[in-house]
């Protein structure tokens, strides 16, 4: 059954990367438009290509110190443990391995949706010109390239990875439940990378985006993308390291991670079910097999993306791939619990599975229409913050905060609802210990559409891309009329994806603490299952955990604040010493900005990001030896799950603020520039403008890198939890 199941993973893995590569050949195959065109994308595929090759690399000499790290502290100063699944030295160079392949894969996935999204913006602008409905899956399928790659590379990693262990070990038939416990490396690896990406890619295109907008916008009172503007190409490039590359890393290292926290509570639960489960591989693979069925899901989604006619609006079409991969992913989800998780002494159980599954879709669903309440204008939050436009800047950005602390409530509910129904659904399955296995499917079932949701994430920035094109190489008004369709689409998308992406963080993080849990408790010989928070060192840790979601959320803000300063002072210096520039006569130094931005990029995603990496392992190690000083020798294990646990929770709060009341503002401000309360250059759009870039940097900086946070804390965690225990 193992060799069957591993083939079914591999087998999808390998097809979906076919589908990537056909559906990148048939958008490249598309016309890359007039010269005009190309010579306003080609920058901007010098540039985006340009910051990805040093940001990776910057990113992968970070990586290898990490993984030397791991590897020296693995084979030299960890103790040795009777749980173990293999002696010391294979164990270190196993997870130091799983680490690189990690932080590779997630590198090449995002990197290869960078480089398909810059070749499809032109393609989408040029189809443009014939039809909306073949600039749609020009974009969506552009887009599509990023999400398979991204879904596939991660299962194929986590499958390959376990199918090597399980074919070459000695003995693998008794070790296929500790397998999951030696490569959790590979779940570190991707989030590490996915951090550094998101975190780099974010503070580039907010930073040229709030230079971009304040100077050409507000003070020289030209329109977004004019070709006067000396930070438009800047700003375009963002929108490719930030959105495409950025959010690529994000959902990769979301699948692998949960992954692999699934196999091992699913390992886990096999244990606890000796006499139960007669097939104790079934529930460890049952994750993979059901992403692989997901993504089969998405990609009949991606292909059923078609307009009805010229005048239907994109989204409903885009909603309709939507539905078809909710539908057939639910349809495979409840076979493949049928098939791997019944079991005849429990014969319920697997239809309480399902069920788990079916809760975590209608989560993505719930999550997709709160974030939508909260940030179209045709919805009352947003339509509070256009009112506060009226009477100036100030009540524009009061109604934006409070509309984003308003917005945490729902999806708090939702999860609430979402942990409490699938953890019971799995207690009373008929399984031992099985409550928290019903928390991994609902994740399971909340990420299965994860490709599709990805190419329409991808989509948004390809379809601003085409309309900065089409703008900024002076196409007709009407090719125009549908670019800026496609961008309102694309803007709404952005948004959602946001939004799926806090709640499935939320809820692989629940996952991943549980699998934490449950590998501390392997580590001690019996079950580790409270943390007692009335301990005043576990309640510091808990404390630090809160702490830190607010210190990196400050230290990004400010990042893009100080790239965007010297933004600002390039592109005015370019205005008052070129004044041909406003006339037309002379043309903007594109180049300059696009340095500028570039650097302080590099420079400033360093800091949050150690910031991140380093500190749970120091309030480990640190409370680790203060247990064994006072006797307690798992008070450091205890002190990470208290900073996990409590980072968890201010990550989710604080990254919906983020995400919702940026998301809330910049609909605003487009609500006012489609002519009401006067405008584009009235008093109402000004301060609509002040409150779209103070979001900038929330809703597509520290909110995305947030949701990277509270996943790479319980990724680092696994990793070194064996140091954490003074034993």
């Amino acid at each position: 059954m193992t060799s069957m199941l591993l083939s079914i993973v591999l087998g999808v893995s390998a097809a979906s990367l076919f589908v990537a590569w056909r559906l990148a050949r048939w958008v490249l195959n598309k016309d890359d438009g007039t010269v005009a065109m190309r010579l306003v994308s080609d920058p901007i595929r010098e540039g985006a290509e340009g910051f990805l090759r040093t940001q990776y690399g910057t990113i992968a000499k970070l990586a290898a110190l990490v993984a030397i790290g791991i590897f020296l502290l693995y084979a030299f100063l960890r103790k040795a443990s009777p749980s173990d699944p293999v002696e010391t030295m294979t164990l270190a160079i196993l997870t130091a391995a799983s680490f690189v392949l990690g932080a590779l894969c997630s590198g090449v996935s995002g990197y290869t949706g960078m480089w398909v999204s810059v070749r499809a913006n032109i393609r989408a602008a040029s189809a443009a010109r014939r039809s909306g409905n073949e600039a749609i899956q020009v974009a969506l399928r552009g887009g599509a390239v990023s999400g398979l790659m991204v879904v596939a590379l991660s299962l194929l990693g986590v499958g390959g990875l376990y199918a090597m262990l399980y074919g070459f070990m000695p003995n693998s038939g008794t070790m296929i439940g500790k397998i999951p416990l030696m490569i959790i490396g590979y779940g570190f690896g991707a989030s590490f990378v996915a951090l550094f990406a998101q975190l780099g890619g974010g503070i580039y295109t907010k930073a040229a985006d709030v230079g971009a907008d304040l100077v050409g916008k507000v003070e020289a009172g030209i329109p977004e993308d004019d070709p006067r503007n000396p930070a438009v190409i800047a700003d375009l490039v963002g929108d490719n390291v930030g959105d495409c590359a950025g959010r690529g890393a994000d959902l990769f290292e979301s699948t692998a991670a949960e992954n692999i926290g699934a196999m091992i509570l699913g390992a886990t639960l096999a244990v606890k079910n000796p006499t139960m489960i007669a097939a104790p591989i079934a529930f460890i693979l049952f994750p993979l097999v059901a992403r692989a069925f997901g993504i089969i899901a998405s990609i009949i989604g991606i292909y059923m993306v078609k307009a009805k006619n010229e005048d239907e609006d994109p989204m409903k079409s885009l909603n309709r791939g939507f539905a078809w991969s909710a539908i057939l992913a639910l349809v495979g989800f409840v076979l493949t619990t049928r098939w791997l998780l019944y079991t005849p002494q429990a014969p319920q159980a697997w239809w309480h599975f399902a069920a788990c599954g079916v809760i975590g879709i209608l989560t993505s669903w719930a999550f997709v229409w709160i974030t939508q309440y909260y940030t179209e204008y045709r919805f009352r939050p947003v339509q509070m913050i256009v009112e506060g436009s009226k009477t100036g800047h100030a009540t524009n950005i009061i109604a934006g905060v409070s509309v984003g602390l308003e917005s945490t409530a729902l999806p708090v509910l939702v999860i609430s609802f979402a942990i409490i129904a699938a953890y019971n659904l799995g207690r009373t399955s008929g399984l031992a210990g099985a409550g928290l296995f019903g928390t991994a499917v609902a994740t399971m079932g909340m990420l299965s559409t994860a490709a599709f949701i990805l190419a329409m994430d991808t989509f948004g920035p390809i379809a601003d891309n085409a309309g900065g094109i089409v703008e900024m190489s002076g196409q007709p008004p009407e090719v125009r009329a549908k670019t800026d369709r496609l961008d309102a689409v694309g803007n709404t998308t952005k948004a959602l994806t946001k939004g799926y992406a806090v709640g499935s963080a939320a809820l692989a993080a629940f996952l991943l603490f549980s699998a934490y849990m449950d590998e501390v408790g392997a580590y001690l010989g019996h079950p580790f299952e409270a943390v007692n928070i009335a301990i005043p060192e576990v309640f510091v840790g808990g404390l630090l955990g809160a702490m830190l979601v607010f210190l990196f959320s400050a230290w990004t803000i400010q990042a893009v604040g100080k790239a965007a300063q010297a933004v600002i002072n390039e592109v005015r210096r370019q205005f008052r010493e070129h004044p041909g520039i406003m006339e037309g006569t002379d043309k903007p130094n594109y180049g300059l900005c696009v340095s500028i931005v570039t650097e302080s990029a590099l420079k400033e995603m360093v800091r949050p990001g150690l910031l991140v990496v380093s500190l749970p392992i120091v309030v480990g190690l640190v409370f680790r030896q203060i247990g064994s000083w006072t006797g307690n020798p798992i008070l450091g294990a205890e002190a990470v799950a208290a900073l996990l646990m409590i980072g968890t929770i201010a990550g989710v709060l604080m990254g919906s603020f983020l995400n919702n009341s940026g998301g809330s503002w910049d609909n605003a401000k487009k609500f006012i520039e489609m002519g009401n309360l006067g405008g584009k250059g009235s008093e109402a759009h000004k301060a609509a403008v002040t409150g779209d870039t103070v979001g900038d940097p929330f809703k597509d900086t520290a909110g995305p890198s947030l949701h990277v946070l509270v996943k790479l804390l319980a990724t680092v965690t696994l990793v070194l939890a064996p140091f954490f225990l003074a034993m």
